[in-house]
């Protein structure tokens, strides 16, 4: 499985605020709710205030040595069907960066639990019954 947009247009990087503003042609302004093309490509299908939620109880369990662009990718290659992830990177650094994460140890057993739970709780309602 080749796995696109793993960053949620950005969420996952942990960057974004309630203060975050956008440009007016950026699809995370105006299409968050599929108004020009499908809506799981803008934040993955889910309400901006509600991944942000999700963001901030996931940066509890991001170890000192990763960002959370790299644990949300370190997450994603954890799943076995997962051949390759594609981040999008703005420049050669990012690039670096988030191709790091692999070789970051295997989240523990309890961190991919609170994750499952978080992702089953607060993000599946929003996505699942849309594909």
């Amino acid at each position: 499985m080749i796995v696109r947009v793993p960053l949620a247009s950005g969420l996952l990087t942990g960057k974004m605020t309630r203060e975050t503003t956008f440009a007016a042609n950026d699809h995370r302004l105006f299409n968050r709710n599929g108004e020009a093309f499908d809506k799981g490509e803008t934040f993955a299908g889910v309400p901006y205030e509600i991944a942000l939620d999700a963001v901030d109880e996931i940066r509890s369990l991001v170890p000192q040595n990763a960002t959370m662009a790299q644990f949300a990718l370190r997450w994603i290659l954890m799943n076995e069907g997962v051949t390759t992830v594609i981040p999008g990177a703005k420049n050669a650094a990012q690039a670096r960066v988030d191709s790091e994460a692999s070789e970051l140890p295997p989240l523990s057993g309890s961190a991919m639990a609170v994750l499952r739970e978080l992702y089953l709780k607060n993000i599946a309602p929003h996505v699942h019954h849309q594909w």
